[in-house]
């Protein structure tokens, strides 16, 4: 495009001519015949040339911006979709850095600078692709979520989001990388060479590493938990799942303290998610027992009255008493009840035992304990 902006002035020997530029027309074909003058002498004056297509380019971004932009906002506003409201709201700004510092570029370099004309070139360059790749990893992040939301894609869900996400930015960084190189005149090609001799070194230095990454993908793939789960590992750890990361995976004990696991260790440990299966609804046994000589039918009446009056205790499956063996000194029984969170489990246990306590008490049911006889068989003689 510079080459044929100078194309109309062949007595400036400091501008070259490409074969492309003989092709294209010239823009004084474009031009009314008054304006014409005014182009050449704008020409023959590279810093007043460089200023117009610096001013020329930035009054066209701030019409990309606020007239164009503005319009194709208000048509998104129109749609019950919020994606296209978020894409246009995170691609406004790297459109209107495009036409500015491509505009700045070609400035740059129509302008008679002494040095440097090549850094400002690759600098301005660079914040383009930058800026696209800002953009980029935002929309990902919107359209993952848009997905993830969408019955129709199956594909994307909670387990899965954070595996496309992460693909989606490695590739993005990636590509742009490869541009930057490009822009600054590196070979990527030798590049990537050195880098596989340095992967091979920094592999054998970052074993753990690379391991608990690997187990992050394979923990995403094949889902033993999701963020939301609730889980034990055989370890003793248990909470809630709030983040599934590259490198870890973090806990939210019923404490609130927060546990980071890394993946290589929880890839390999037996885990007990409390909220797999069908769904999250989970049993929690209340043992107890009775003394022998108690009546067994009102034992099972008060327990089941407490079990299903309590708000936290799910109707569906019902509340069950079971009697489970003769114990040395007393009758024991377990009170079966399904909860819908398993991070209250504490709490209702807690409800439950308090309440067995009390009825116990009102109804005159003996709670065994540990209970030793001393008998004396014979008296010391004292003299």
């Amino acid at each position: 495009m510079t080459d044929t902006l100078l194309a109309t002035t062949p007595n400036q020997e400091h501008v070259g001519i490409s074969s492309v530029s003989e092709e294209l027309p010239s823009i004084v074909d474009w031009l009314p015949g008054g304006l014409i003058p005014v182009w050449e002498i704008v020409l023959a004056t590279p810093f007043l040339a460089s200023l117009v297509i610096a001013i020329t380019f930035y009054l066209f971004a701030v019409v990309l911006r606020g007239v164009i932009f503005r319009g194709l906002v208000h048509l998104a506003n129109m749609t019950d979709s919020l994606l296209d409201d978020d894409v246009l709201q995170y691609v406004r700004k790297p459109a209107f850095t495009s036409v500015l510092y491509f505009g700045l570029t070609l400035a740059t370099n129509v302008a008679p600078l002494p040095f440097g004309k090549q850094l400002i070139i690759n600098i301005l360059l660079s914040v383009i692709i930058g800026s696209w790749m800002r953009a980029s990893i935002l929309i990902s992040t919107v359209l993952l979520d848009t997905l993830e939301r969408h019955d129709g894609f199956s594909l994307i869900e909670i387990r899965t989001k954070p595996l496309f996400d992460l693909t989606v930015k490695i590739l993005t960084i990636l590509v742009g990388s490869y541009l930057l190189l490009l822009i600054w005149g590196i070979n990527p090609l030798g590049w990537l060479a050195s880098a596989g001799i340095v992967g091979i070194a920094i592999g054998f230095a970052a074993q753990d590493t690379l391991a608990n990454v690997f187990s992050g993908f394979f923990i995403v793939a094949d889902a033993p938990y999701k963020i939301g789960d609730y889980i034990t590992l055989d370890t003793g750890e248990r909470g809630l799942v709030s983040r599934i990361g590259l490198r870890s995976t973090r806990l939210l004990t019923r404490d609130d303290v927060e546990i980071t696991i890394p993946n290589g260790v929880i890839a390999s440990a037996k885990i007990v998610n409390e909220s797999g299966g069908p769904y999250l609804k989970i049993r929690v046994p209340i043992a107890f027992g009775v003394a022998y000589g108690s009546d067994v039918d009102q034992v099972s009446e008060v327990i089941q009255a407490i079990a299903e009056s309590h708000p936290s205790v799910c109707e569906q499956p019902t509340p069950m008493v079971r009697m489970r063996a003769f114990g040395a000194s007393s009758l024991d029984f377990d009170l079966l009840v399904w909860i819908e969170d398993p991070q209250y489990r504490g709490s209702i246990s807690h409800d439950l035992l308090v309440e067995i306590y009390k009825a116990f008490g009102r109804e005159g049911i003996e709670i065994p304990y540990s209970k030793q006889d001393l008998y004396i068989k014979q008296l010391p003689q004292t003299e």
